[in-house]
Formats: structure tokens, C-alpha cells, sequence
């Protein structure tokens, strides 16, 4: 595996972060670092928090302990001015597109520019027109969003998540429901924003196949701790069990298929307690 990343080369460091969510520790006292320029997976099994680790990044949510940094800045310090200014150089790509309904693909790329900047219409309609140009929608600019396919609707939110030039972009679950064809696109797409733009980008999936091929970098989490991490030849070649059934889909192994229970003879045979 490779060592840890270092600080001048993060542009995210999370250091010693727990969580819980009640009861439920979701991360024990985990470290990781999201390379400027690169791309990085959180990958693991549903239920692992992998969504959560992009809301402690986004300041969303705070931890019990442990620090997130962001191009050097504590999330968790910031006053409310100031992290509203960090998020603006955040983008993010939601699972559902998260579109605006009522409002064309112009208008939906446009939203961020009229909301955060003073910049002229004629200005925001070029603006626009390149980020649609560069998600190859502009021709689709008219478009309302229950006009889109589920793969147009993806693109779509990507330009919108690029419209304010953000350092860094997180993507949860981008190739959910997505045909071949439009997860083909997308993962062009992620890969070749990332180079052009300059970006850093986070990737969180459980498709194993094509995150593996844009991702520079894998963690691999599970109960609540990482085990497994490194780039993708070396996660394919981890000789941990955590991570070659999440890599190879076993039904059976650290992850039980069976949810904890008493013993199977004993429940058959108990009398007078209903479900």
C-alpha cells in the first residue's frame, strides 16, 4: 500500500475523525488525504457512511472528534461567513441530479452564477454556454428537465457544478442508474474535467468497475474503519478479505450475508413469541 499522502499535497486532510449517529459509530478514528489534481474513491458496502464523509467535508456535519481540513482551513472552525465562502469552491454532483424542476437546463446552469456573483446576463449566457459546450449539452439548453434522460440530467447537474470554477468537486453515486452508454459519458467526463480544469475530485461509489478506472487513489471503508487503501492495481492485488468481497461481490465473508440473530434451531423452536 502507499503511504499516506502528504499535508502540502492534500487538498483535503481528514485527521482521527469519529462519528456516530446515535448509537452507531459510522467512523472510528480514521484518517485520509484527497490529493490536489487527483481523483479519489470512498468506496465500500451501502450503509458505510461514504455519503457522510462528503457532509463532514461540506461542513454539513460535525464530527465527535478528529479534524477536516480543507485547502488548510479547519471546516468545523469556520464561522458561517466564511464556510458559506469555502462552499462556493466546492461543487457537487447529488445522486438524483437534484435539478430544479421548474426552471430549463439555462436556467438550472445559470442559478449559481445569479445567486453568488454580480456578474452581467450577457456575461452569465456565455458562461453558461461554455459549461454546457463542455458537458456537450449546449445544444439542449432550452430543455426542462423532465425533457432529460437520466444520463442528460447527470450532465446536466455536473455543469452546473462546474458553472463557478470550484477547486474541488464530490460526486455521490455518480453512475447509479445509469445505462452503459451514459455511464460511459460520465466517466469521460469526470476524467477529463478533472485534467482540463485542473480539479480535485472525490468520488464516492459502489461501482466497482468504472470508478476503478478514473480513480488515482481508493479507500475502501467498512465498520466503520478503512481497510483497504492504495491505487487501483493495488486494491485489485489487497489480500485483504474486507476488500476483495467487496472487489469480487461475494455473497458471504467479513460482510455476513446473514444479519445477527440467535441461533436458527432455538428461534424455530421457541413458543409463544410473536414477530
Amino acid at each position: 500500500m502507499n503511504n499516506r499522502i502528504s499535508d502540502q499535497d492534500s487538498l483535503v486532510s481528514v485527521r482521527d475523525l469519529t462519528f456516530s449517529r446515535g448509537n452507531k459509530k459510522i467512523f472510528d478514528d480514521i484518517s485520509l488525504d484527497f490529493q490536489r489534481g487527483k481523483v479519489t474513491a470512498i468506496m465500500g458496502p451501502s450503509g458505510t457512511g461514504k455519503t457522510t464523509m462528503l457532509k463532514l467535508i461540506g461542513g454539513q456535519l460535525f464530527p465527535d472528534k478528529g479534524t477536516v481540513l480543507v485547502d488548510g482551513q479547519n471546516v468545523h472552525q469556520l464561522r458561517r461567513a466564511d464556510l458559506y465562502t469555502l462552499r462556493k469552491r466546492l461543487g457537487m454532483l447529488f445522486q438524483s441530479g437534484a435539478l430544479l424542476t421548474d426552471m430549463s437546463v439555462f436556467d438550472n446552469v445559470a442559478f449559481p452564477l445569479r445567486e453568488h456573483t454580480q456578474l452581467p446576463e450577457s456575461m452569465i449566457r456565455t458562461l453558461v454556454l461554455m459549461k454546457l459546450q463542455a458537458v456537450g449539452l449546449r445544444g439542449a439548453s432550452q430543455l426542462m428537465p423532465n425533457e432529460l434522460s437520466g444520463g442528460m440530467a447527470r450532465r446536466v447537474a455536473l455543469a452546473r457544478a462546474i458553472a463557478l470554477d470550484p477547486m474541488m468537486i464530490m460526486y455521490d453515486e455518480p453512475f447509479t442508474g445509469q445505462d452503459p452508454i451514459s455511464m460511459g459519458v460520465l466517466v469521460h467526463l469526470i476524467k477529463s474535467l478533472n485534467t482540463i480544469l485542473g480539479l480535485t475530485s472525490i468520488i464516492v461509489s459502489h461501482d466497482v468497475h468504472d470508478t476503478m478506472a478514473i480513480a488515482d487513489y481508493i479507500y475502501v471503508l467498512s465498520g466503520g474503519k478503512i481497510v483497504g487503501q492504495g491505487s487501483p492495481k493495488e486494491i485489485q492485488e489487497s489480500d485483504s478479505e474486507w476488500v476483495q468481497q467487496f472487489m469480487t461481490g461475494a455473497a458471504d465473508g467479513p460482510v455476513h450475508f446473514h444479519y445477527p440473530a440467535k441461533d436458527y434451531v432455538d428461534d424455530l423452536m421457541s413458543s409463544g413469541k410473536r414477530y
